[in-house]
């Protein structure tokens, strides 16, 4: 499963403004509403629900909000780079700027697991990391993704 597979240039965002991770949900939630065919606030919910559960803030700026919905046909993954650092109550410590949203059909199982272990695997690249930081638009973003692809195949 590659990245490209999982996130369309459509959820692509390379300035998300966001106040708090709350606000960040919201905002992610809004944009993945016409992606899925499903309402934000089943949605904001599901990610509100799973968040209260542990942060998805996995340390060195970055947060992977996830979770399943019932009606959704396939995984889908946003990626939103936020205009500044937010309190995200990661590990860490640190405040997030990078956020993978992956939302799932209930019945994904495995396939669920497998998106979060790609998604896990990029991000252990800390050359795609520093890329995705320095990528002025979502083209260049998506061109990130599919240059780890190729490294990741190599």
């Amino acid at each position: 499963m590659d990245l490209s597979d999982l996130i369309s240039s459509e959820g692509i965002f390379s300035s998300l403004k966001a106040k708090s991770k709350k606000h960040a949900l919201q905002e992610l939630s809004a944009r993945a509403a016409p992606l899925t065919g499903l309402p934000e606030r089943d949605i904001f919910d599901t990610l509100l629900q799973r968040e209260r559960l542990g942060s998805t803030g996995v340390g060195q700026g970055i947060a992977i909000p996830h979770g399943k919905l019932a009606g959704l046909d396939g995984i889908i993954g946003l990626f939103a780079r936020l205009e500044k650092p937010i309190d995200f109550e990661a590990v860490d410590g640190e405040k997030v700027d990078l956020v993978f949203l992956l939302l799932a059909p209930e019945s994904a199982g495995a396939d669920h697991l497998k998106a979060l272990a790609r998604i896990s695997r990029f991000l252990r690249m800390p050359s795609a990391v520093e890329n995705l930081r320095a990528a002025g638009t979502p083209e260049q973003i998506q061109t990130v993704f599919t240059e780890a692809e190729k490294e990741h195949a190599a």
